[in-house]
């Protein structure tokens, strides 16, 4: 369903009285988000492995992951292959997510952890409707929520929530978010967790639940300007819609929101006919605000206080930023985009190629300016995808070839050429070119891939289909 692509300079945009750069272009996101599904009375339970190399390239199980690894590659450590008979259109992946020695996903109708190390399965929670949502990060103790289908028809909601704890399978409280009336009530809901509050938000209607208990803390207002979605982490963002009298023009806020009562903290008002529509980083706060028509595309850094930092001056060229995930039901989503980093002082995206899978650059911006900073060539025949931040340098993902594994690299904050720190074996790397929508993690020194779908043309492909894959020392 394509990529983010942002391009050239096109005009000015007034804001408080300071002038900034608008970026516009083909917006093509990749937005897709799904199911979920409940249990009765859900409970863990310990199953078998799955395929992995031996790390020597002696050829065990199905295929040699590790073939031609060199002294100091990494190894391939396992692929996750689906073994659930799907629906005929497949099937949306949720997470994965770390906690400790586990690396957990969920789809279709169970929530599985597998050990970090060889992919054993360590527990699998079975659900009897389809998992429709889950939150993008887990909480600080290591506890996501899944939200499942209120029933296993067609016009089931995807109302029912569910704590899972992410070491031990463990199933905690359960809560049903109270259904709307309208045309709004077909609004899916997305979660996200910001310290004690899972805020689950809707076009409908948006709501706070204790994650300690599942209470409703907090409802969003009724009438007037109402969340819609939220980003969660060290500061909980809620994205608001306020009426208007034309479609085609919409008013869009942005607040902070104090997570126990749901009270704002301060309101952004978006300017005119802009949308809010993607946080790129709750601290320090980097959104994304799109104009429908004409199509543009502005990146703004927000002060803590919630006025504007800073616009991102992107020059003329084009960055490719990936936000897929499960579809939503007249809803969004404000996180899960992969392709953009950021710390105190810096944001980083990367270019477009001119050719699918090409070479690109990595662009630090000053995010007291919106100025470029540095520029860092990717090199070789593949790009380079910012994951996140570690120890003050910018974790990159260099994409698979056809016929080269990828790799986990760092640049340092001032810049420079990547300095690969897991090259992955050339055995894999047609496994690792096959996920569909990939999301990708890095944690503890390891590499994780999941498909964002899987489906297949019939049982015999779908079963064949690789989930999810990891590399490591």
């Amino acid at each position: 369903m394509g990529i983010v692509i942002a391009a050239v300079v096109a005009g000015l945009l007034v804001i408080g009285g300071g002038s900034y750069f608008v970026l516009s272009g083909d917006d093509e996101k990749d937005d897709k988000q799904k199911n979920v599904s409940k249990s009765d009375d859900p409970k863990p339970s310990a199953s078998e492995s799955v395929d992995q190399g031996d790390g020597t390239g002696t050829g065990e199980g199905e295929e040699d992951l590790n073939a031609g690894r060199k002294p100091g590659d990494a190894k391939a450590l396992f692929v996750a292959k689906n073994d659930v008979d799907l629906p005929s259109g497949g099937a949306d992946v949720f997470g994965p997510w770390v906690a400790g020695d586990t690396v957990v996903k969920a789809m279709y109708r169970s929530v599985v952890g597998y050990s970090v190390t060889d992919g054993s399965k360590k527990w699998t929670v079975p659900l009897t409707t389809e998992v429709c949502a889950a939150t993008t990060h887990p909480s600080t103790d290591g506890k996501v929520v899944i939200a499942v289908k209120d029933g296993p028809t067609e016009k089931a909601k995807c109302l029912d929530l569910q704590l899972i704890d992410l070491t031990t399978g463990k199933v905690g409280w359960k809560k049903t978010i109270p259904k709307g009336t309208g045309f709004l009530s077909f609004s899916d809901f997305t979660l996200n967790i910001s310290g004690n509050t899972l805020a689950a938000g809707g076009t409908g209607a948006s709501f706070g639940f204790s994650m300690t208990d599942g209470r409703q803390l907090f409802q969003g207002p009724k009438s007037g300007c109402k969340p819609f979605a939220f980003a969660g982490g060290p500061r909980l963002l809620a994205a608001l819609s306020c009426p208007t009298k034309d479609y085609n023009k919409p008013k869009h806020q942005l607040q902070e929101v104090d997570p126990a009562t749901g009270r704002a903290k301060w309101t952004f008002d978006a300017p005119k006919d802009w949308e809010i529509d993607k946080v790129y980083s709750v601290d320090p706060i980097v959104i994304s605000l799109i104009q429908r028509e004409p199509k543009m595309w502005a990146v703004f850094a927000m002060k803590p206080d919630g006025t504007v930092r800073s616009q991102i001056d992107g020059g003329k060229d084009k960055y490719r930023i990936s936000c897929g995930g499960a579809f939503v039901i007249f809803g969004q989503n404000l996180e899960g985009c992969t392709g953009v980093a950021a710390d105190a002082n810096t944001f980083y995206m990367p270019t477009d190629s001119a050719r699918a899978g090409g070479p690109n650059e990595v662009v630090a911006f000053n995010l007291d300016t919106g100025k470029p900073k540095w520029r860092t060539p990717s090199g070789g025949d593949t790009g380079l995808v910012p994951l996140g931040m570690e120890g003050g340098s910018v974790v990159v993902y260099r994409e698979p070839s056809y016929d080269s594994g990828g790799a986990i690299a760092t640049i340092a904050p001032a810049g420079g050429a990547p300095k690969v720190v897991l090259q992955h074996p050339e055995g894999a790397a047609d496994v690792e070119n096959s996920f569909y929508s990939a999301r990708y993690l890095y944690s503890g020194e390891r590499f994780f891939i999941a498909a964002g779908r899987v489906s297949a043309r019939n049982d015999t492909e779908e079963m064949r289909t690789a989930t999810m894959m990891a590399f490591g020392k």
